[in-house]
């Protein structure tokens, strides 16, 4: 039987992929155009998959038992109907309410003795598991994924969804993500440019920052924010004094309470804590590359241009 790659259907969502560069480029009035998602036809196997750390693996019917190893891809495992497949989590899991009933197999670091012995035949990983190369060298099929901006959490969710039967549901989620991301922008764009807000996200108390090449940067300007950080890259701290010299119109927080940002004297005179506008966002809407980063969107949005948000 013929093997398919999953580059030839990564090809199907191309259409989806692409408006990314579309949105940035819009200016205020304009309308993105909306992708239709094109529903492929039922995969046939074997199936050789390809994941985002360029390993490929055959699968010679569509997996039947998952573990997950990372929050976001169980919470992509189950946006798209693999709920009953599912066999194996960690502690981490707290989305939707049936992955805390998962059977444990770790937290950040994981017991490969109890992934074995729940015999997948699928785990899904990420490049921050360090057991990945000791799970493939135990014969167990494993895909690394990566969230590292918004097309790759597309990404993502194509390639779950061609190891496991569910491209089709697969390419609605990603469909539907679009459309929603693209509606968020069109609403905010017209104010945001007349009123652009400078942003600080702050994802840890050191203070530690997002920059312009995260995911969570990326997620900010669609919700018409803008980073004022965005020249630095990765995930560094910053000194107080030099968050205070931009003033930071909105400050973020993705981690708890607001009132140690507020109190520290630094800051006293920073725009966004005179005038009220420090708020804590949900921290796994908006730091778990799944589909729930369209709420982290949407949160972030109503924030800032609520006006345009109702």
């Amino acid at each position: 039987m013929k093997r398919l790659s999953i580059r030839k259907w990564m090809l199907v969502c191309l259409s989806l992929f692409l408006v990314f560069s579309v949105v940035v480029g819009c200016q205020p009035g304009d309308k993105p155009p909306v992708s239709t998602p094109v529903t492929p036809s039922k995969v046939k196997y074997p199936i050789t998959v390809k994941d985002m750390a360029g390993n490929t693996v055959e699968f010679k019917k569509p997996a039947e038992r998952i573990i997950s190893l990372i929050p976001s891809n169980t919470e992509i495992a189950y946006a798209i109907g693999l709920g009953d497949k599912m066999v194996g989590g960690t502690t981490n899991d707290d989305f939707p309410v049936e992955a805390k009933k998962l059977e444990k197999v770790g937290d950040f670091t994981i017991n490969v003795e109890k992934v074995v012995s729940l015999k997948p035949d699928l785990v899904l990983a990420s490049t921050m598991n360090k057991e990945v190369e000791k799970l493939k060298s135990l014969g167990i099929p494993t895909l690394v994924l990566d969230g590292k901006s918004i097309k790759e959490v597309f990404e993502s969710i194509t390639i779950v969804g061609m190891a496991t039967n569910k491209a089709h549901e697969a390419d609605n989620l990603v469909g539907t993500m679009t459309k929603e991301k693209l509606a968020i922008y069109q609403k905010v764009t017209p104010i945001a440019k007349k009123n652009p807000k400078k942003v600080w996200l702050e994802i840890d108390p050191t203070p530690m920052t997002a920059g312009g090449d995260t995911i969570l940067n990326e997620m900010l300007e669609v919700a018409g924010g803008i980073n004022v950080a965005k020249e630095l890259k990765g995930w560094p701290q910053v000194g107080a004094e030099k968050v205070a010299a931009w003033n930071p119109d909105v400050i973020f927080s993705t981690y708890g309470s607001t009132s140690q940002i507020e109190a520290r004297p630094a800051w006293a005179s920073v725009g966004a804590v005179k005038q009220k506008q420090v708020f804590t966002l949900d921290g796994n809407t908006t730091s778990r590359p799944g589909p729930r980063i369209i709420e982290g969107i949407k949160e972030m949005a109503t924030k800032l241009y609520p006006e345009a948000m109702k």
